[in-house]
Order: structure tokens, then sequence, then C-alpha cells
């Protein structure tokens, strides 16, 4: 069942109903049922996989609890040996075909002829969100932040609870796992802050995000079939889909929660706004971002190292988050890049201030940082460009053909060369353009322009107000309009095409 899609809304309307009628002692075992049903609404046989993970992690979190003050060796041998099983399972999913494979070139460069085993399982689905969001447990229960939980069907629902078991939030014990204890009643204000979440989710999956994947997909598909303005609109495209896909869903999930009465962590603010690649991934994936600063970056040393060693420790954090996010050598020069890009960040730190200086930006500040945010953009979508390509080849042919026939089309556009730009433009191919049948293509991509600067507006006021609640700096009575516009928007601007949400493959 994906959220968007009507036999989800029907399964979460009958769910809430029952939920909120149920007293508070058997709710827990409601939550449960819905997220079995839930997630097995995906892959049946993979809840198996799921229940492995949480019977381990709450068994060795007891341990490791019981333990405290007593034996180190055993605490550490219960932490070690769940974290062995948790990415254990994640490696044998989602990683060993690549790494498989990776041994098979390495031998063949020594002339061995090694057949790599491919193993031909389905991904499960939200595997590595729970696979972190148990190692967070486990590492806060061993560093005494928080109690073991003693009661396996509350625990078993902190691990499946199912608003963001897919795709995140990827929640702290301290701060999720109280909450299934507390008595939620039904709280209209809430629910109408969940539903306006909801309602901006969707707006931002099928209305933008859906109908710029139709383009996206297609260029990424063929990249050899375009030139520089048609690589470069489909590269911005996916920056804007990707973001209006992921952090949809995220306000859905965070919605689902807050109707229910809970409360689940903010996952993105306004990350096209920020100012430097350090600045996006403050606001990027926030849940993930963390997790990754938390348990990674700070364990290895952080910045309190030589400055080397600092370096080294935000490319491995960064090699990580490459790895995290795929099996595939794309994800992981993703990563690097982003690495890369704040290493280059700390090296030229002096030039770049004294640039400012020298041309006077640091006078004119809303200049300054326009700027700086559109840099930061045009990185961050270069770094994109590996994410989404099928393969190294495609994204370095994308990168190196950007040029290719665009300044030919902004000069003919400059100098009016109406034929020139019509040859440049002209992609039809069997009465589909960009993927979209050819009478639909004007009108689908006025919805898409008249929807980003819906987006872009909302997101600068919010960001220009410091109110990150949605549209509470707009006056009441536009608000209102905005509401119903954006329903009508979801109800008939929407592609309802069942596409699943991109970082469910992650």
């Amino acid at each position: 069942m994906l959220f968007n899609s009507p036999e989800f809304i029907i399964f979460f309307v009958f769910f809430t109903l029952i939920y909120f009628l149920l007293p508070h002692r058997w709710r827990w075992v409601w939550i449960l049922i819905a997220n079995i049903a839930f997630y097995m609404s995906f892959t049946s046989y993979y809840i198996i996989l799921l229940a492995v993970i949480v019977i381990v992690n709450y068994v060795s979190a007891i341990i490791i609890d019981n333990n405290r003050g007593f034996s180190v060796t055993i605490q550490k041998t219960a932490l070690a040996s769940a974290v062995i099983v948790s990415l254990g399972m994640l490696f044998l999913f989602k990683y060993f075909n690549f790494f498989a494979s990776i041994v098979a070139s390495i031998s063949r460069s020594f002339g061995l002829h090694y057949s790599p085993t491919v193993l031909n399982f389905i991904l499960p689905v939200g595997i590595s969100f729970y696979t972190f969001q148990s190692l967070a447990y486990l590492i806060e229960v061993y560093r005494g932040v928080v109690k073991a939980e003693r009661h396996p069907g509350i625990f078993a629902v902190y691990m499946s609870f199912f608003p963001h078991i897919l795709a995140g939030p990827i929640p702290r014990p301290q701060k999720l796992l109280p909450q299934f204890r507390e008595e939620h009643t039904f709280n209209p204000e809430m629910a109408v802050q969940g539903l306006k979440l909801m309602m901006w989710g969707f707006f931002k999956k099928v209305v933008i995000a859906d109908r710029l994947a139709v383009i996206v997909n297609e260029v990424f598909a063929h990249p050899r079939d375009y030139t520089g303005p048609y690589l470069i609109m489909a590269s911005v495209f996916f920056s804007i889909q990707i973001y209006c896909d992921f952090s949809g869903y995220s306000d859905i999930a965070i919605g689902l929660a807050r109707i229910l009465g809970f409360r689940l962590m903010e996952n993105f603010r306004r990350p096209y706004l920020a100012v430097s690649i350090n600045d996006f991934w403050r606001r990027w994936h926030i849940s993930l971002s963390s997790w990754l600063r938390d348990y990674v970056y700070i364990p290895l040393g952080g910045s309190r190292v030589s400055r080397l060693r600092w370096q080294i420790n935000l490319l491995v954090t960064f090699l990580a988050s490459g790895i995290w996010h795929g099996a595939n050598w794309t994800f992981i020069v993703w990563g690097l890049l982003h690495g890369a890009y704040i290493i280059v960040g700390i090296w030229t730190k002096g030039v770049r201030e004294w640039f400012v200086n020298t041309v006077k930006l640091d006078r004119i500040i809303p200049l300054q940082r326009a700027i700086r945010v559109v840099f930061t953009f045009i990185l961050v979508s270069i770094a994109w460009i590996f994410f989404r390509s099928d393969t190294l080849s495609d994204a370095f042919y994308i990168l190196t053909h950007l040029p290719t026939r665009t300044g030919e089309l902004i000069a003919a556009i400059v100098t009016g060369k109406t034929a020139t730009v019509r040859e440049i433009t002209d992609i039809t191919k069997d009465f589909m353009i960009l993927g979209f049948k050819k009478y639909y293509y004007r009108p689908e991509i006025i919805i898409a322009y008249v929807s980003l600067t819906v987006l872009s507006i909302v997101e600068i006021i919010q960001e220009w107000t410091g109110k990150g609640d949605l549209f509470v700096a707009i006056p009441r009575f536009p608000r209102l309009i905005l509401y119903y516009l954006l329903t009508f928007a979801v109800l008939f601007f929407g592609l309802y095409n069942a596409t699943q949400f991109i970082y469910f493959k992650f």
C-alpha cells in the first residue's frame, strides 16, 4: 500500500477510527497488527526478517541493561552480536551481489577466474531505515541514554511503526519510544496539523515530483539522445523531484503520526535555500545526517583531531552515506563528492572571504546569500547526476555534455534566431516529447512550473520569517484559500499512477 493510493487512505481511516475507540492498554496491539498488515502489503515473507531484527535487538538491549555496572564484556558482546546480525542482514540483502562483483573484477585483473554467486533477493523495503533505527536504539541503551524496553509488544511497535518504517524519518529511541506508553486522546488541533502536512506532502509528491519524474526518467534512460539544454533541464528537475518526492513522504509520515498523537522528528528544512554544503546537510534528510554525525563522524574523532584526520573522518562519513543509499559505484561517488565539496570549502575558506571583502559583497548581504544559495544548488545538482544515473559512464557522459549546444541555444534566443532555437529544441519522437504525449506536454509543463512557483514562494516565506510550520506566516484568509487550492491541485492535477517513493529502494 503506497501512501498515494486509495487503498492506503481507506486503511488509515479505518485504523484511526478503531485506534481512538480502543482503550489505551490495547492500542499497542492494534498498532502492531496495522504495522504487520501494512508491511506485508509490500513484501509479505520479509516480515520474518524484520521479526528477527526486532527479537535480536530486544534481547540484546535487555542483556546490556541487566549487566550495567557488572560486566562490560557481556555488554560489549551483546552489542556486537546484535550489530553483526543487523548489519549482516543488510549486507546479505543489499550489498552481497555488489561486493561479489567487485571481488570478481579484482580476480580477473590478476588473471584468476571467479564466478560470483548471485543472490536473487527482492530488496525488503525500508531495510536500511529500520536497521539504522535498531542500531541507534542499541547504541543509546549501551551508552545509558535510554533504558531497554521490557515490553516486547511495545518494542515491536516502535521498530515497525507504519508511518515511517519504509523511508523514515529515522527516530531516536529517547524521542519516540516513550510516546507508545502515553495515552493519546483525539486532538482536533493536532489532527488538522497532520492533515495540512499530509496535503502538502501529497502536493509535492503527486503534483510536482511524479510529473517531473516523467521527463527525468526519459532523459536519464537515454542520455545520449539529448543535447546539453535537456541534460541540464533533466538534472535540475531531478534535484527538485527527489526533494519533493522524499520530503513529501516525510510530510505525509509526520502528518499521519500527528493525527494519531505522535510526533516524529523533522526531516527536511528547506535544503535548497542552504548557503553551503555544510548547511545543506543540516537541512537535508536530517534524521540520517544526524545519525551519521552521532554514530560515525563523532566516534571517529569528529573535528577534535588533527586537520588531516578530521578531513579523513569527513570523507569516511560521506562514504558511509553513499554506501547506505545503494550498492552501486554511482552512490559511492555521490557520497565522496559531497565530502570533497566540504573539504575544498575548508581549504578555500580564506580565499573566499578575501574575495567577498574585495568586491564588497559583505556590504550587500541579500545578494551574497542569493549567490551562495545558487552556487550550493548547482554543486548539489551536479552530485545528484551521479545519484540518478544508472552507471558511472552515463553520469560522466551527462556531465561532459551539459555544455553541448547550450551556449548556441542561449545565443540564438538572445539574437532572435528562431529557426536555430526550433532546430535545437525539436526533440519530438513518435508524437512524444520527453515522455509525454505531444498534446499533453505543454499543459504538463505549465502545471509543473506553477506548482514549483507555489512551493518556492511558501519556502521563501518560511525561511524569511523563521516559521517552519506550514504556512503559519501567511495571513489567515489567503492561507485558507491556499489550502483549498492545494486540495484542488492534488485531486485534479496529481498523477495517480502508483509511482512508489524514490527512497523505498534504500
